[in-house]
C-alpha cells in the first residue's frame, strides 16, 4: 500500500508520540520508589518488581510481534495496544494494593512489549531505503529522549503532585493519540496467516528465566541453588527456542537472518550502543548524588544536556547516514563513546559537575551515531518480509544487553567505584569499535 508524503508524515508522527509516551512509563518510576514505599509500606526489592517485571514481560512478548504483524491488520493491532495500555493505567491509578498495581503495570508491559519491534518494522516498510537513516533518527531521538526524560518528568511531578499524576499524564496524553490513530494509522502490510506455534511461545519463556538471573545476578549469595536451576532451565528452553526456528517451516521468528552480512553486525552494534546509553542514564544521578552531593531533582536535570542533545543530534545522524553511509557514521558514534566514557574516567576523582555533564552528553552523543545507524544498516540487509522478524530479534537482543549492562554496572560500583564502571564500559566499545570495521559498507545491500 503506497502512502502519500502526508499521509507517510501523520502515521509516523502518531505512531512515535504514542511509543513515546509508552517509552517514558519504562524509565520513569525510579525517581518514584521512595514514594510507593512508603505509599504501600514495602521495602525497595519489592517495589523494584514495577521494573523488574515490566522488563521481563515485555521481553518475552517480543518475539510474537513478526507472528502478530502477519496474521493481523497494523491498525486495529495498534489500536488494540493502546487500549491494553490504557486499561492496565487507569488499573494502577485506581490501584488498593500492590499486587493490584503489579497486574497494571504488567498490562502496559505486554503492550510496549510488542509495540516496541512493531512499530519500527512497520517505519522502516513504508519508507524508502534512501531516507530510512533520517526517519530512524527521529525514532531514536524518541527512544533515547523517552529514556533520558523518564526519571525528569517523574521527579517535577512528585515535586507537585501525587505518584497517581504521572500515570494520569501518561493516560491522557494516550487517549489523544488513541483518537488520532483512528484517523491517520493505515494497514500498509498484507495479511500472510500462519499457524500459531505454541510451543516455541513456550521455550521463549527461557528468556524471562534468563532476564531474572541477570538480575538477580548483583545479588547471588553463595549456597542459593534456586537461581542456578533457574538459569539452567531458561537455557535449555533457550536451546530448544533456537532449535525449533531454526528448523520450523513456519517459524515463529527467523534467527536464521543472523547469518545474513551486516544484520548480525546491526544487532550487535545497537545493543553494545545501547548498554551504554542506559548505564550512562543509571550510573550518572548515582554519581552525582553519591559523590558530588546533590538531591534528586538537581541530579535528575543533570541529565537534561545530554538527552536535549542526544535529540538534536538523532535526526542529524540518520541524515549523515544516508548521505555518507552507516560505516563512517557509526564508527563516529563509537569514537564518542570512547571519548566520553575516557573523560568521565579521567574526571572521576575532580568532582567536577560541569565536566561530569559534559562527560555524559559526549556518551549521549555517541548513541545517537551509533544505535540507530546500527539497527538501519541491519534493517537495509533485510528483505522488507524480514523486517518484522529483524526488529524483534534487535529489541528483545538489546532488552537483555541493557539489563545485563544494569548488573554489570550495579556489581562494578559496589560502593561508590564509579571509574571502574567508567572503565568497563569504554573497554566493550572499543571492542565495538574493532566490529565497525567488519561492516561491508553498501547502503542499500539487501538480502536475496
Amino acid at each position: 500500500m503506497e502512502l502519500t508524503n502526508k499521509q507517510r508524515w501523520w502515521f509516523t508522527a502518531t505512531l512515535l508520540v504514542g511509543t513515546f509516551t509508552m517509552s517514558i512509563s519504562q524509565s520513569s518510576l525510579s525517581t518514584a520508589y521512595p514514594t510507593f514505599m512508603k505509599y504501600f509500606n514495602l521495602p525497595a526489592s519489592t517495589v523494584a518488581w514495577l521494573t523488574t517485571g515490566f522488563m521481563l514481560v515485555m521481553s518475552v512478548v517480543m518475539p510474537l510481534s513478526p507472528w502478530l504483524m502477519n496474521n493481523f491488520k497494523f491498525k486495529p493491532l495498534y489500536l488494540t495496544l493502546l487500549a491494553i495500555f490504557g486499561v492496565g493505567t487507569i488499573i494502577i491509578i485506581f490501584a488498593p494494593n500492590f499486587p493490584i498495581m503489579m497486574i497494571g503495570r504488567l498490562m502496559e508491559a505486554v503492550s510496549v512489549g510488542i509495540l516496541f519491534p512493531s512499530y519500527q518494522s512497520i517505519i522502516l516498510e513504508i519508507t524508502p531505503q534512501e531516507h530510512r537513516g533520517a526517519i530512524m533518527g527521529t525514532v531514536g531521538l524518541v527512544m533515547g529522549s523517552a529514556l533520558a526524560v523518564g526519571p525528569i518528568i517523574s521527579g517535577v511531578v512528585l515535586q507537585v503532585l501525587n505518584w497517581q499524576a504521572i500515570f494520569g499524564l501518561f493516560l491522557v496524553v494516550l487517549v489523544v493519540v488513541f483518537l488520532l490513530a483512528a484517523r491517520t494509522i493505515v494497514s500498509p502490510r498484507e495479511i500472510k496467516r500462519t499457524k500459531f506455534d505454541f510451543l516455541s511461545v513456550f521455550y521463549s519463556l527461557g528468556i524471562i528465566g534468563l532476564l531474572y538471573f541477570i538480575n538477580e545476578l548483583k545479588q547471588l549469595q553463595t549456597g542459593n541453588y534456586i537461581n542456578w536451576i533457574i538459569l539452567t532451565i531458561s537455557l535449555v528452553l533457550l536451546v530448544l527456542f533456537v532449535t525449533r526456528q531454526l528448523s520450523s517451516k513456519e517459524p515463529l521468528l527467523r534467527l536464521d537472518i543472523l547469518k545474513i552480512t551486516n544484520f548480525d553486525l546491526g544487532v550487535a552494534l545497537t545493543s553494545l550502543s545501547y548498554m551504554s546509553l542506559i548505564t550512562v542514564t543509571i550510573i550518572m544521578p548515582l554519581y552525582y548524588q553519591q559523590v558530588l552531593g546533590m538531591t534528586p531533582l538537581w541530579s535528575g536535570l543533570s541529565l537534561v544536556p545530554a538527552a536535549a542533545l542526544l535529540s538534536w543530534l538523532n535526526r542529524r545522524s540518520g541524515k549523515m547516514a544516508d548521505r555518507v553511509g552507516f560505516k563512517p557514521t557509526i564508527m563516529i558514534g563509537f569514537g564518542l563513546f570512547i571519548a566520553g566514557w575516557l573523560l568521565l574516567l579521567v574526571t572521576s576523582n575532580w568532582h567536577n559537575v560541569w565536566i561530569a555533564i559534559v562527560g555524559s552528553m559526549v556518551v549521549e552523543a555517541g548513541n545517537a551515531f551509533a544505535m540507530m545507524p546500527a539497527t538501519t544498516l541491519g534493517a537495509n540487509s533485510l528483505t522488507d518480509d524480514l523486517i518484522p522478524h529483524g526488529s524483534s530479534i534487535i529489541a528483545t537482543i538489546r532488552q537483555i544487553m541493557g539489563s545485563t549492562a544494569v548488573v554489570i554496572a550495579t556489581v562494578i560500583l559496589g560502593d561508590g567505584n564509579f571509574a571502574g564502571v567508567f572503565l568497563t564500559f569504554m573497554t566493550l566499545e572499543i571492542f565495538a569499535m574493532v566490529l565497525v570495521f567488519i561492516i561491508k559498507d553498501k547502503r542499500h545491500m539487501v538480502a536475496k
